[in-house]
């Protein structure tokens, strides 16, 4: 069973940029997908990037996040530039099936194993 870890979050202006890391262990992420998953205060969970053997954007972050992992597939990343206050939120990494019937990868309930978050805070 996979375990994640996350790591990366802090306080940034707007306009900064971050990059939050997720480490693999008890596993690699070769058989699953991966993603970037945020909840802000009083909303809903979204999943904000998503690789399988291709990228995923939630569109408010197209063009400004990057979603990526390394060869061995332990770690992976999210590069969050242009950074604004609505970014604000716990980010999640967490891992599910690449293939699923019922579930896009933009879909939060796809994924089964989840870190703990790491906190992302852009100030005004």
């Amino acid at each position: 069973q996979v375990q994640l870890r996350e790591s990366g979050g802090g306080v940034v202006q707007a306009g900064g940029s971050l990059r939050l890391s997720c480490a693999a262990s008890g596993g690699t992420f070769s058989n699953y997908a991966m993603a970037w998953i945020r909840q802000a205060p009083g909303k809903e969970r979204e999943v904000v990037a998503a690789i399988t053997w291709k990228t995923f954007y939630h569109e408010s972050v197209k063009g400004r996040f990057t979603i990526s992992k390394d060869d061995a597939e332990t770690m992976v990343y999210l590069q969050m530039n242009s950074l604004s206050p609505e970014d604000t939120a716990r980010y999640y990494c967490a891992a599910g099936p690449q293939y699923s019937s019922t579930h896009s990868v933009y879909s939060v309930e796809l994924y089964d194993y989840w870190g703990q978050g790491t906190q992302v805070t852009v100030s005004s």
